[in-house]
């Protein structure tokens, strides 16, 4: 993982957290349970898909290198004639 890659998902988180909180502070009201409930599964749903993306990319990343290192096979060269003087 390159750097700018984990800045990116810090702050993803850090994101998904406050909304999170914010949930959290939502439901312990009571008056916006059905908000606080919403955007809980709304940040969900968004790592779910954010990380099922991640894996999938990974693994396309690895089948492109497997594919590229696989030794291709050489095609036999026609015998020349190498003693000619």
């Amino acid at each position: 993982m390159e750097f700018d890659e984990v800045r990116t998902w810090v702050i993803f988180y850090l994101i998904s957290f406050v909304v999170l909180l914010l949930a959290l502070f939502f439901t312990t009201q009571g008056v916006m349970l059905g908000v606080g409930l919403t955007l809980v599964i709304v940040v969900i749903a968004i790592n779910f898909l954010i990380v099922r993306a991640e894996i999938k990319r990974i693994h396309e990343k690895k089948e492109m290198l497997r594919k590229f290192t696989q030794k291709e096979e050489k095609v036999p060269e026609p015998e020349e004639e190498k003693y000619l003087i």
